[in-house]
């Protein structure tokens, strides 16, 4: 972990907010903003920017937790949540929030170092995830808009679906767009013409 990070730490305590910034401050030289309140959560975590969240629960109710969660945007970035004691409900309700980190024993500054990496390789791994099966389902919608232009021209023209295609990609050239602007615009026509 070399580059400097912008972290923000949910801490309520300061004494335990000073030993998480001591053993941040001993990684590198990052920059740590604490927030100790939970009002106003979300907003403060997003004027910060942050590259990761820790945050640091004695007692988490599973509300608590989830709400913790829901402000820290763990969809946006890596959170990492630390608590004294866990169950298997807190810990599915963490999981499925898009926590990146969920550590029962709370937090330690000697294990900051590899849950930090943990949680931003974690976090990384599944942004790309979702990335790549948002690709893939618009390929798939892109995918049945053109098969059903397909369909339309091959009604309309007596064309093959060859033919049809050869179609679509012509107009798209000859209109400057993509196949998919072309089919799509072929599908709307046709649903406000039957």
């Amino acid at each position: 972990m070399s580059e400097r990070l912008n972290i923000v730490v949910v801490e309520k305590d300061p004494d335990r907010a000073r030993m998480i910034v001591d053993g941040l401050l001993e990684l590198g030289d990052h920059k740590i903003h604490i927030i100790s309140e939970e009002t106003a959560l979300a907003r403060n975590v997003a004027e910060r920017k942050p590259d990761i969240v820790l945050i640091d629960l004695t007692n988490p109710s599973r509300d608590t937790l989830e709400e913790l969660a829901i402000a820290t945007s763990p969809l946006e970035r890596p959170v990492a949540i630390f608590v004294d004691r866990s169950d298997r409900q807190l810990t599915r309700a963490a999981i499925e929030a898009g926590v990146s980190a969920y550590v029962v024993g709370g937090l330690q500054p000697e294990r900051l170092h590899p849950i930090l990496d943990a949680a931003i390789t974690r976090f990384h791994m599944f942004h790309r995830m979702r990335t790549e099966l948002a690709a893939t389902k618009r390929a798939l919608e892109e995918r049945k808009t053109i098969d059903r232009a397909k369909g339309i021209l091959m009604k309309a023209r007596g064309l093959d679906e060859e033919g049809a295609y050869a179609l679509l990609r012509k107009a798209a050239m000859d209109q400057g767009k993509k196949v998919i602007q072309v089919a799509e615009a072929l599908v709307t026509a046709s649903e406000l013409l039957s």
